[in-house]
């Protein structure tokens, strides 16, 4: 018969899972590349959807299912043929509002207010995201095709002081015009004052960082751990090797203290 370990080789073994586990845990120094991409960067433009709060939240499926129930109560249909008008609308216009506003003429002040006012209660404030994205050096800005009510309150549910973006430019300062059109993010450097070859853009959507990307914007792909849930289409998930992204992170704060950008300007 085996003899049993003896209680300094289990601690052993023990020690060197939990060495293990702590190394791959540890965050690892960005490669230079990376670093040197958003070295220069003194505007910091973020998405808020599945960006500053990870796509395993629950806030998206709330807001995806009163878009839902406004499709079902406007059009009189049950709440599978919403489902897929819903989606039908968001393929082909970028948004289901701005798909509804070609279709059926409709005006947008009821339709946000109404599929932003959920319960924000299960999303859990972040200090770490805050505090990395308050130590940036420059301007902080959100731009976002949500409303302006729903990333303040939602930001602010995160530990954003109300202070700490610069502006929301949201989809009624697009004059309805979603990401990822062209004109959008061109009326957005300019009501601004952003020079995109000295900004970056932090997106989930790797379709909303080409025009970035083409106008000289530093990119980045936030991504959710491989092991956590995602709820996002299928067809959002994908693209972190796509030209068009200079960095991909699952871990937003950790990026933004990875690239001691601090320490380099001399904070």
């Amino acid at each position: 018969m085996t003899a049993a370990p003896s209680a300094a080789a289990v601690r052993a073994v023990v020690a060197r899972a939990e060495a293990a586990e702590r190394e791959l845990s540890a965050p690892h120094p960005l490669p230079e590349r990376v670093k040197a991409r958003f070295a220069a960067v003194d505007t910091w433009v973020f998405d808020l959807d599945n960006t500053l709060y990870p796509a395993g939240s629950p806030v998206w499926p709330m807001i995806d299912e009163r878009i839902t129930r406004w499709l079902a109560d406007l059009m009189g249909i049950d709440g599978l043929t919403a489902r897929g008008l819903q989606k039908y609308y968001y393929g082909r216009y970028g948004t289901t509002l701005k798909g509804l506003m070609e279709d059926h003429a409709i005006t947008p002040d009821a339709f946000l207010s109404f599929v932003h006012d959920i319960d924000r209660t299960s999303l859990a404030p972040n200090p770490a995201l805050v505090e990395a994205i308050r130590a940036l050096p420059g301007r902080k800005l959100i731009l976002t095709n949500g409303s302006r009510e729903h990333a303040l309150r939602t930001t602010e549910r995160l530990g954003f002081a109300a202070d700490s973006f610069e502006a929301v430019f949201d989809i009624v300062s697009a004059d309805l015009v979603p990401k990822p059109e062209a004109a959008t993010y061109d009326r957005f450097f300019e009501r601004h004052g952003v020079d995109p070859r000295r900004s970056a853009m932090v997106e989930d959507l790797v379709k909303n960082l080409r025009v970035p990307h083409e106008r000289g914007m530093a990119t980045l792909l936030v991504v959710p751990p491989a092991a956590t849930v995602d709820n996002r289409e299928p067809w959002e998930r994908l693209g972190a090797e796509d030209a068009t992204v200079d960095a991909a992170t699952d871990d937003l704060a950790a990026f933004l203290v990875g690239l001691e950008l601090g320490l380099a300007r001399g904070r």
